[in-house]
């Protein structure tokens, strides 16, 4: 009996604490609670000097010039800065009238509380997707009663944000992947930039190998004796000049007779057409330019014609278009054979020597002739041909190690170069460098390319035109309502792409496109629209930046709970 009186007495006791306790005023919310605990007066929060009784809370009437007497109608919405303007508010102080609450306050039991502006209260519309209770219609303006959906439009959130946290949990492990890859890449990078540092201290002194090799090839070239074919001599020469041009002359001859005999034939063809058209014309056809051709060959035939040729003529032109070595008039081998030189009496000495001998006086002497020609006491041997296959070949080698050495050279300095470039945090867009994906929107059709370019191309056909090149990574701030499926921007700082210096708008600007990124699970155009004249902005999901500071999308919280 005890026990049950002294839980009566508890019960009792939170009762009357209970009651002790005011409640809020409809529309106000638990960070606002505190202004409303006097259960006799009521402050203007804004306007602490001006002091209303309790009753006045929520009588439809604006006392507070900040509004705060009225959470729960809209007779202040007039205040809000969606709210028109009124001549009355133009000789009022601004600055005491700006709005103390952020909107009426909606529970939500079962969801999630949110605030309706002023304006939306006893519209006569239930704003379920604020209000989800109703209770911005307590009124029930026109009879109209909003009913609680909270329970059903909260379990399809929940189911949504459920969704999305797995969603969330899915992009970060495909941010993870991408980080991964990036570090393999980069990797990858630094082990070339090491082999490429070898390959170039070899290709280093290769070329200096063959630069040795070259140069004393050309000097064992320089001092070589040359021993004469018979034709150096100016006589020589002369004997070759003339044996050439009468060569030249023969076949000249040779080609003109050939013309002439076809110029007799066809001479000889033509007379006969117009003397069988003399003997078998109409003389009675009264046709002047008949009469006229019939004068014209008549006069031809009785003037003397040149004697084109005759058999011994054909004889003698036969006898002069035969080769030289036919005729036998001219024995060019007779003229053709030359003095011997100095070189060649040379050659002639080392034959009668033995073949030991004849090898060291050989070097002997290609070593004294180099010294002289070193010095400057004798010339070079000048060839009238191309230089010897040694030294060609050796230049050959040396150019083709050049090349090589230039090559590796400008690689090494592209890959330090690609080092140094930005690729965001953790090196993430590395992975992603290169790939592309699109999306259709309106007439045309759009490319994204990662860290390359943006173009777009009509979809009745044409060339892509090009929307600008990757410049550098950015970062804006954006604030956008985040729709429920999660492709949005949300608000706060986003990490931004800019892609300049596209093809030129006609009587405009060369084409740019801003790519505003935020976190999903997959790479995907999701919004494409032109700002200016062809100056364009794509928002662009992808799990490249997530879990990465200021990539959240929502307004109250990071980029782990905002997907």
């Amino acid at each position: 009996m005890r026990r049950i009186n002294c839980d009566l007495l508890l019960i009792t006791a939170a009762q009357a604490v209970l009651a002790a306790e005011p409640s809020r005023p409809r529309g106000v919310g638990p960070e606002h609670a505190k202004f409303y605990k006097s259960p006799d007066v009521f402050t203007c929060i804004s306007n602490p000097s001006i002091i209303l009784s309790h009753s006045q809370i929520n009588d439809d009437y604006c006392d507070c010039p900040d509004g705060s007497d009225e959470p729960g109608t809209s007779a202040c919405s007039y205040l809000s800065d969606l709210s028109p303007t009124y001549a009355s508010d133009l000789s009022s102080d601004n600055a005491s009238r700006s709005i103390a609450l952020p909107g009426f306050y909606c529970k939500n039991k079962g969801h999630q509380p949110s605030y309706v502006p002023f304006l939306s209260v006893n519209d006569g519309v239930c704003d379920y997707d604020l209000c989800c209770d109703g209770s911005d219609e307590w009124a029930q303006v026109g009879g109209l009663k909003c009913e609680n959906r909270c329970n059903e439009i909260g379990k399809a959130w929940r189911k949504q944000d459920e969704q999305r946290k797995k969603s969330l949990g899915a992009a970060g492990q495909k941010r993870k992947q991408l980080v991964a890859e990036a570090g393999r890449l980069r990797k990858q990078v630094e082990d070339r930039i090491q082999s490429l540092e070898t390959e170039i201290q070899g290709a280093v002194l290769k070329v200096k190998s063959l630069e040795t090799a070259l140069a004393d090839a050309e000097r064992q070239e320089r001092g070589k004796v040359i021993r004469s074919t018979g034709k150096g001599s100016k006589i020589g020469t002369l004997i070759q000049m003339a044996k050439d041009r009468i060569e030249e002359l023969r076949e000249s001859l040779v080609e003109v007779r050939q013309q002439r005999d076809t110029a007799s034939a066809r001479l000889t063809e033509l007379e006969g057409l117009l003397s069988t058209f003399k003997a078998e014309y109409n003389p009675n056809f009264n046709d002047e330019g008949v009469k006229r051709a019939v004068r014209s060959w008549e006069d031809y035939v009785a003037r003397d014609k040149p004697a084109i040729g005759d058999a011994a003529h054909d004889r003698d032109l036969d006898e002069i278009s035969k080769p030289d070595s036919e005729t036998g008039v001219i024995q060019w081998s007779d003229w053709e054979e030359g003095e011997e030189n100095d070189v060649d009496v040379l050659y002639k000495i080392e034959e009668y020597l033995p073949v030991a001998v004849r090898g060291w006086v050989d070097q002997k002497l290609r070593d004294l002739r180099i010294l002289l020609i070193e010095n400057g006491i004798l010339a070079a041997s000048t060839d009238s041909g191309s230089e010897s296959k040694t030294v060609a070949d050796a230049r050959d080698a040396l150019k083709a190690a050049q090349d090589s050495e230039n090559s590796l050279r400008n690689e090494l300095t592209s890959h330090k170069d690609d080092l140094n470039n930005d690729y965001g945090v953790n090196d993430v867009f590395r992975a992603l460098k290169g790939q592309c994906i699109s999306k259709a929107s309106g007439e045309y059709n759009y490319e994204l390319c990662w860290l390359d370019r943006t173009t777009q191309k009509s979809k009745k056909g044409g060339s892509h035109t090009g929307m600008g090149n990757f410049v550098r990574i950015d970062s804006v701030t954006v604030d956008d309502d985040l729709p429920p499926d999660g492709k949005g921007l949300g608000s706060g700082m986003r990490v931004a792409l800019r892609y300049e210096n596209g093809q030129h708008c006609w009587n405009g600007p060369n084409r740019s496109t801003l790519v505003v990124l935020a976190c999903a699970e997959q790479d995907e155009i999701w919004k494409i629209t032109e700002e200016e004249k062809c100056v364009y902005r794509m928002e662009v999901g992808t799990p490249a930046v997530c879990e990465v500071p200021g990539n959240g999308k929502g307004k109250e919280g990071g980029a782990k709970d905002e997907l």
